[in-house]
């Protein structure tokens, strides 16, 4: 083997191993949107609900999606026996509409998020954006945690469900 040649596999090598490590900090860059959430205690009821409306598989396809997700406790927020009445077989069509109202088609990372003042959903309607004292608010949520970066798109967490108008 040539100088040349082992000069050329050695940058090879080098490169793929910095991109590696440059990456490899990310923990969540590999996994989808779905996977994220299912590796995360606080989504539980995020996640029972996303299966009982089957949109697993399309959110886990290659979007990119823009997650406004509500935790554990943003469900427990809601009257009581909302999520119970959603989670039923009777119930699908609505429980599809006020998850994909949390949807926002492409990636948008909390510094663009920022500069918007509403966001067409996945579900048609439009969520209102708002930025004051530095927090950020969609709809009547407050985004508690951003960016949580992803294969097929970005999660941003919210401390309460919002619902279509519709």
């Amino acid at each position: 083997m040539s100088y040349r040649s082992l000069g050329i596999i050695c940058t090879v090598v080098c490169a793929l191993l910095l991109s590696r490590t440059a990456t490899a900090g990310c923990g969540t860059c590999d996994k989808t949107v779905v996977e994220n959430a299912v590796n995360n205690a606080d989504f539980s009821t995020l996640v029972a609900a996303v299966k009982a409306a089957g949109l697993v598989e399309t959110l886990s396809g290659s979007g990119p999606f823009t997650v406004f997700a509500p935790t554990n406790e943003a469900f427990k927020k809601l009257p009581a026996g909302t999520v119970e009445n959603l989670l039923k077989p009777e119930n699908k069509d609505q429980l599809v509409k006020v998850l994909t109202y949390h949807v926002v088609p492409g990636k948008v990372m909390a510094k663009d998020v920022v500069k918007l003042t509403k966001a067409k959903t996945v579900e048609g309607s439009e969520v209102t954006i708002a930025v004051s004292g530095g927090s950020v608010s969609v709809d009547n949520a407050k985004v508690i945690k951003t960016d949580i970066v992803s294969s097929n798109g970005v999660i941003h967490v919210i401390d309460a469900v919002i619902l279509p108008k519709n």
